[in-house]
């Protein structure tokens, strides 16, 4: 509610994300904002209330005025109370019959940190879900990789065996099909990172929100498939590598 002092004349205390939608940052007697159909003075700014998150977009005044200019019929719907941790369960219990004597079991009485913990927990398993398909998505690339990296050994046997026979060693056969696992695979990351911003934003668009992608993604989403193509293309080059020059020869 507003200060006492202000309680019966049109004054305003707003929320923090309404004062920073409205581009007031601090009280000011001479900004006014307009409610109910007339202009109130802004008399101060909330700071931001994760607890109850509803109060950062709320316009509070004060009960007489709300009485005298919002036509408050002086029956509130919601009571917010702070009370020191130790006596949350001792306040809680007298909340409902202190609100409404005659029936304090229609009073519903409800802690904001409750829902606040259960909000974390359902954000924790989200992530862990997300995080789990990712890393299924980056299992199945990697087999991907594996497999065609395995059946480019098998397709490219006579060049493998003319490159052996022209003094190609068996590292030098190594790296050029790990590199080409590591080619492929940052392909890949590099377009799924690219897919991922693209989804991102458009999500954040349509829901007015800013776009932010942390560097720290983007750099590990492609270091992680480069990783993993790493290890995906290393039985298939040093299987290349292990083909002698007759055998590959006489293999096609």
């Amino acid at each position: 509610m507003a200060q006492r002092a202000t309680a019966r004349y049109p004054a305003v205390v707003l929320g923090a994300t309404a004062a920073r939608r409205l581009g007031i940052s601090t009280a000011n007697p001479q900004v006014q904002v307009w409610l109910g159909g007339r202009w109130f003075t802004v008399v101060g700014v909330l700071a931001p209330a994760p607890l109850a998150p509803e109060l950062d977009t709320s316009a509070l005044v004060g009960w007489s005025a709300a009485t005298d200019y919002l036509g408050f019929d002086g029956h509130p719907t919601t009571v917010y109370t702070r009370a020191q941790e130790s006596q949350v369960e001792a306040v809680r219990s007298v909340l409902g019959a202190t609100a409404n004597p005659d029936a304090p079991n229609e009073v519903e009485v409800s802690r904001p940190s409750d829902a606040l913990a259960a909000a974390e927990a359902t954000d924790a398993a989200f992530t862990g879900l997300l995080l789990g398909l990712g890393a299924v998505a980056l299992l199945v690339g990697g087999v991907g990789v594996a497999n065609t990296m395995v059946i480019s050994v098998l397709e490219r046997r006579a060049e493998i065996g003319l490159r052996r026979s022209l003094g190609a060693t068996r590292g030098q056969v190594r790296t050029q099909f790990l590199a080409e696992s590591l080619l492929l695979s940052a392909l890949g990351g590099v377009g799924g990172v690219l897919l991922g911003i693209l989804v991102t934003s458009g999500y954040a668009l349509s829901q007015g929100w800013p776009t932010v992608v942390p560097a720290w993604a983007m750099l590990g989403g492609v270091a992680a498939t480069l990783i993993i193509g790493g290890f995906a293309g290393l039985y298939p080059a040093v299987r290349a590598a292990r083909l002698s020059p007759t055998e590959a020869l006489t293999a096609v």
